[in-house]
């Protein structure tokens, strides 16, 4: 098996693409922290008045999050042969949160969502017309992470933290049990995919909520891809591996 792993950024050019879209996303996550911030003059003041000190101090909590997606794949190649690209979208994630307090700085997250997204790969080796070389890939998923969450302890009315766990998520436009194949014009990818995540964020106490930004990586630990009945098929036949990755910007209330 060649172990050539598909790059997140493409080629030179959409290197340089990419990379201003990753600056927007961490750009757009700290100018609203600093939004934030500027809100509550405290953080600026030797006064300090704290918003709902005992928040944390909860057994439970609940709350929502919606946010953006940006997802790529990883691919493992059995031959060396030119490479799959993958042009990438934005897309929404929106979901529920319950939160456990296990202590002062350790709490246990359930997040279930709906996370949508859409890819299209290029198959920049294959002949014909531009539909053959092209295969869209719209993903909706039902996404649940189990993450443990790591807080600093609480400074005035905000807290960083860190995030990790594990996800599974089913993806509802899969095509998985679909019986046409590439030579229908159908990419296949499985239903069921585990992932492990990990991201940082910050905890903002406001006067009648908490708001929480945060981004996220996800990767996923299962191989995606159902391969054609075919067994020389030229969209599936050299690949080993075939794992989705993304990063998650999320705005969450409690």
């Amino acid at each position: 098996m060649l172990k050539t792993t598909h790059k997140l950024w493409g080629s030179l050019p959409y290197i340089r693409h990419q990379s201003k879209s990753m600056r927007i996303i961490f750009i757009f996550l700290f100018l609203t922290i600093g939004l934030v911030s500027t809100t509550n003059a405290q953080f600026l003041t030797r006064e300090r008045i704290l918003n709902d000190e005992n928040f944390d101090k909860k057994p439970w909590s609940w709350g929502y999050y919606f946010g953006i997606n940006r997802y790529d794949f990883n691919f493992d190649y059995k031959e060396e042969r030119p490479d799959i690209f993958v042009e990438q979208n934005y897309g929404f994630n929106v979901g529920l949160l319950g939160n456990k307090r296990i202590n002062d700085y350790l709490d246990l997250r359930l997040m279930p969502g709906l996370v949508y997204n859409a890819r299209t790969l290029f198959y920049l080796d294959i002949p014909g017309e531009d539909n053959d070389k092209m295969r869209e890939l719209n993903s909706t998923y039902i996404h649940i992470p189990l993450l443990l969450k790591f807080s600093t302890k609480r400074l005035n009315n905000f807290r960083p933290f860190v995030e990790g766990g594990f996800s599974w998520s089913y993806n509802l436009s899969s095509n998985e049990k679909n019986p046409d194949d590439n030579s229908a014009g159908q990419f296949r990818m499985t239903n069921n995919t585990f992932y492990y995540e990990v991201g940082f964020g910050i905890d903002f106490y406001l006067p009648y909520f908490k708001f929480s930004p945060s981004i996220r990586g996800v990767f996923a630990l299962s191989d995606e891809l159902v391969r054609d009945e075919n067994p020389n098929s030229l969209y599936t036949s050299n690949i080993e591996v075939m794992q989705s990755r993304g990063i998650f910007l999320n705005f969450t209330f409690q």
